[in-house]
């Protein structure tokens, strides 16, 4: 059994902080815990604005508060983001988040992330990446 506390990650070499000042994120769970996907708990600050494309990874998002939006870039279809709110990235969908109040988002990748893993100027994640230590 894995049991991991938000406050102990988030102080240790889990949690990772975007290079361009949009988000942080606790990795809770990641590809050494041999679960075959990823959990993070990711705060989007408010005021972000910024594009992402996971062409190396699904994702799932739920909002547990905040408020925002997400676009999708091949339609220019704006969606709603507060707390309740999931939306999943089923496509590698190309995207854009905005943050009008800072948001806390769970997220579930697969495949799973290893853990120092920030966004590259196609904003997607690699798959190759350093472990995390705790």
């Amino acid at each position: 059994m894995i049991v991991r506390n938000l406050e102990d990650a988030a102080n240790s070499g889990r949690k990772i902080v975007s290079p361009d000042g949009n988000w942080d994120s606790v990795r809770m769970l990641l590809k050494d815990d041999n679960m075959g996907f990823s959990f993070h708990i990711t705060t989007i600050y408010e005021g972000a604005d910024f594009g992402m494309h996971y062409q190396n990874h699904l994702e799932s998002v739920y909002c547990m508060s905040g408020e925002g939006e997400v676009e999708t870039v091949a339609d220019g279809k704006k969606y709603p983001i507060k707390a309740g709110t999931l939306y999943i990235l089923d496509k590698h969908d190309k995207h854009i988040l905005r943050a009008f109040k800072e948001m806390k988002m769970a997220c579930v990748f697969n495949p799973p992330l290893h853990g120092t893993e920030v966004h590259n100027k196609e904003g997607a994640y690699e798959l190759d990446a350093d472990s995390v230590t705790d």
